[in-house]
């Protein structure tokens, strides 16, 4: 990643095991892995399909 780039992969229930090992292999650490709101939801599509996300894997809050 380039300078102040952050990695941010939203996530539904079945890419979630896909989003951390993609983030942990980029990256060289361990994620934090947050559950999205409710608003975040409605808005929010999985990095790998197209269902609403559950989960983002990024490396801070």
């Amino acid at each position: 990643m380039k300078g102040s780039e952050k990695l941010r992969i939203f996530s539904c229930e079945t890419h979630i095991n896909q989003a951390l090992d993609m983030f942990v292999a980029e990256q060289k650490t361990f994620p934090m892995l947050e559950r999205l709101t409710d608003e975040e939801k409605l808005s929010t599509k999985c990095t790998y399909c197209n269902v609403a996300s559950i989960y983002i894997v990024s490396d801070e809050k």
